[in-house]
Parts: structure tokens; C-alpha cells; sequence
């Protein structure tokens, strides 16, 4: 029999999913995962990672999970090699932690402040594909765009959007989330700068 390492990308899509359609239907569970500043200085510290496991509806699940799915087993598979099999599962919690850091600092007394979707985490795994592939086609709205160009338009727009304000959207969580996942990408392994700039002078559309 073989012996299949346990795949944590699609362990955390099936917990998403599940958390996300019991949340949609039971408003009780949706408030006690939620981002929500006051609720965690009153102590209730799990929330900077449980919002991260329910959405605002079925299209933002299913947009946060398919990026996830295509791109969470590459990354799971550099990751694995690092506490003990563990590293994607904690680089994936630690991208929901700090890509809501600034957010929660903001807005930690604000009582009509939430947030919620694991865009923050999902987009720091995005963003550390990138670094192994700038020039793989990521299929936006079904018109194939390659990564490296993705990931500008998405830091320019995101940065505008966050500037903007009021559009629903916690685009700050995107763009910590992105950071988060090039940096720590990096610190565990320098040698992905060297290769990612090689990667962009060699233009390849796969």
C-alpha cells in the first residue's frame, strides 16, 4: 500500500466549506467566528484565525477555494519540509494572523467593524507561487493572465481600493496576506529571489 502524505490544502478547503455552509445558515456560529475587535480584547483570541474559515456568501467561498485548491498543493509541497510535515498548515494560520494584524489594530474598538474569508491566507499562498512560477497563467474570470501580471494589477488595485474605502472589502487583509507570503517565503528559502528574477527573463506562457 502507499504510503500518501496527508494533503493539508484540501483538509483546510473541506473545514472551510463545511464552517462557511454552517455559518451561512446558522447566524449564532457566524458571530462567534467573525473578525470583531471588541470580542477579542475581551479575550476571544481565536477569532483572528476562525474568520478566516466563513465567508460572506457562496461566490466568496467558492472564489477563495478554487484559488486555494490550484494553488495550495505546490506550495504545500515547499512547505512540508518544515515542522515536521507541518509548515503549510502553519504558514497558511499564520498568513490568516498577520494579514488581519492591521485591521485589528485599526479598528479594535470599533464596534461596526468585521471581517471575514480567507482571502488574506489564500492570497498569501498566491503570492509564494509566484515567486516559483511569475510567468504561469492564472485564469481571471476565465481570461488567462500571467502571474506576474496578475500580481501587480492586484497590488495596484487592491492598494487604490483600500484608499478608496468603502467597498466592503478588507483589502488590506489582501494585500498583508501577499506580503506576508513573499517574506516569509523568502526568509525560509533566499534562494527563491535569485530563481524568481531568473524566471522573469525567461518569459515562458504555460
Amino acid at each position: 500500500m502507499l504510503d500518501l502524505p496527508f494533503n493539508h490544502t484540501i483538509a483546510i478547503i473541506i473545514i472551510t466549506v463545511i464552517t462557511s455552509m454552517l455559518a451561512f445558515n446558522q447566524q449564532n456560529i457566524m458571530n462567534r467566528l467573525i473578525f470583531w475587535g471588541p470580542a477579542i480584547g475581551r479575550g476571544q483570541f481565536d477569532r483572528f484565525v476562525t474568520y478566516g474559515f466563513i465567508h460572506a456568501d457562496g461566490f466568496h467561498l467558492l472564489f477563495n477555494m478554487i484559488t486555494l485548491f490550484f494553488f495550495g498543493s505546490f506550495i504545500e509541497n515547499f512547505y512540508r519540509q518544515f515542522a515536521f510535515n507541518m509548515g503549510f498548515a502553519l504558514f497558511y494560520l499564520g498568513g490568516l494572523i498577520i494579514s488581519i494584524l492591521p485591521s485589528y489594530f485599526q479598528h479594535k474598538e470599533d464596534v461596526n467593524y468585521y471581517s471575514l474569508g480567507a482571502s488574506g491566507a489564500v492570497s498569501a499562498v498566491l503570492f509564494a507561487f509566484i515567486l516559483f512560477q511569475p510567468w504561469n497563467l492564472i485564469f481571471v474570470f476565465f481570461i488567462p493572465v500571467p502571474a506576474i501580471v496578475f500580481a501587480v494589477l492586484y497590488v495596484g488595485y487592491s492598494i487604490w481600493a483600500e484608499k478608496r474605502g468603502n467597498t466592503g472589502i478588507n483589502h488590506s487583509a489582501h494585500l498583508w496576506g501577499a506580503a506576508y507570503g513573499v517574506v516569509c517565503t523568502i526568509l525560509l528559502e533566499p534562494a527563491i529571489i535569485l530563481h524568481f528574477f531568473n524566471q522573469l527573463l525567461q518569459p515562458k506562457f504555460f
